[in-house]
This record gives C-alpha cells, structure tokens and sequence, in this order.
C-alpha cells in the first residue's frame, strides 16, 4: 500500500490534521482541501512529494508529503509522515487571530455567573450620565 497511494481523507486523518475520518471527507465535500489549487475529492489518491491545502478559515494551512500511511498516529510520528510547509503570512494571521481571541476573558473563567452579570450592568448603569 506504500506505494500505490492513499485516499486523501484516510491520509490527513491519519496525520492529525482532522480528529475523525468523516471530518476529514467533509471538509475535502466542501472544497476545503486543494492540490494545486484545485479541490478534491475524497478518493484522491496522495502519493510522497504532494502539497496539500487545507482551508481553516481565516488562513489556509500547507502540508508537504512525506510518507504514506493508513493508520491514525501518536503525534510524536507525524513530523515523519508530513511537513508543514505553511507561508509565514499565513502563519503571521494565525497568531494574530489567536491573540485576538485571547484577549477577552481569562481563560478558564468560562460564562459570566449572576453575580457577574449584575457586576456588569451596575458599570454600565454607572457610566451613563442621567
């Protein structure tokens, strides 16, 4: 099987990309995996020295081929499999989403309790000149 190829949706759920398999075939059914540029479909066959594009919005993440395989894989395997080969703008709008994202609540503080809630009208209630 090494040589002949894998299907495209078996490859990136294999290599992390995607937590399941039918994750993986619905986001290559919406047109978010490209070769080339072009989108694909499920049964397309990836063989070594591929690139594959995989949207997630805002940025598009590259994958370079490295190896095949067929079989889900500890994290410390992948580096193998695949190499990331993703532009530094891409990668800059990344962080920049991630940073922007964090910028709100305090992790780990999850939805605003009653009390919480009635803190923040009180401000509001007080800024507003009457």
């Amino acid at each position: 099987m090494e040589d002949s190829g894998i299907r495209i949706d078996k490859y990136l759920w294999a290599i992390r990309v995607f937590k399941t398999r039918s994750v993986a075939a619905e986001a290559i059914k919406k047109g978010r995996v490209l070769i080339g540029g072009l989108p694909v479909k499920n049964s397309r066959i990836v063989k070594v020295g591929l690139v594959i594009d995989v949207k997630f919005p805002p940025i598009t993440r590259s994958f370079k081929v490295l190896a095949l395989s067929g079989k889900r894989m500890g994290a410390k395997l992948v580096p193998d499999f695949m190499k990331e080969v993703t532009t530094d703008e891409q990668l800059e709008i990344m962080e920049m989403t991630r940073l922007t994202n964090a910028m709100g609540r305090r992790k780990g503080l999850g939805r605003p309790t009653k009390k919480d809630r009635r803190d923040i009208d009180k401000m509001e209630v007080d800024d507003w000149d009457f």
